[in-house]
């Protein structure tokens, strides 16, 4: 799925987009906005981004892991490599490896709670002067029915375009929606 970035001042037009590409087969787990204002947000009931996605968690994470995993490595290529560890002595060389990879992942998670998420950033300075930014994943064959709608409405304006979605995140959220609304 192929994700538009698209940037408004008005919440009213917003909402109104957001039911129209509801409309027109464009499910809401496939609409988001992001916003510094979200009282205004609830008030309209668009669809958030959730705030775990609004900072840069699991992108960090990610990079943790692997710095982690090069870590882990390195300490235990170079006790074999340096013949340190002898028999039963590999076991805290591997608790090592493994506590390594542990805290490494943990520190990339700790330092992207603090920062906006990676593919948001380029749009904080229009965040911060009270513009709103709507996020839409759609599939090859729903570009037609997104660029005809966002004609509709002349003040949103395209800003470009993100990193591509898996269909399966967006079928979960989807499945998630449904769960959420048949659920007591």
């Amino acid at each position: 799925m192929k994700r538009h970035f698209y940037v408004s001042n008005d919440l009213d037009d917003l909402e109104q987009l957001e039911k129209d590409l509801e409309s027109r087969d464009i499910s809401r787990p496939q609409i988001h906005v992001l916003s510094n204002n979200d009282a205004e947000l609830e008030k309209h009931h668009l669809h958030q981004v959730e705030s775990l996605l609004r900072k840069d968690v699991v992108h960090t994470t990610k990079i943790g892991a692997l710095v982690g995993l090069v870590v882990a490595i390195l300490i235990l290529g170079g006790n074999y490599l340096l013949g340190l560890a002898e028999g039963y002595l590999w076991i805290p060389v591997i608790f090592l490896a493994i506590i390594m990879l542990g805290f490494c992942t943990w520190e990339g998670g700790l330092i992207g709670i603090e920062q906006p998420h990676h593919e948001y950033k380029r749009f904080q300075k229009l965040l911060e002067h009270g513009k709103h930014l709507l996020i839409v994943d759609v599939s090859p064959e729903q570009e037609d029915v997104l660029s005809q709608t966002m004609k509709e409405h002349p003040h949103v304006k395209a800003v470009g375009l993100g990193e591509d979605v898996p269909n399966w995140v967006v079928g979960m959220q989807k499945q998630w929606y449904k769960f959420t609304h048949w659920a007591p």
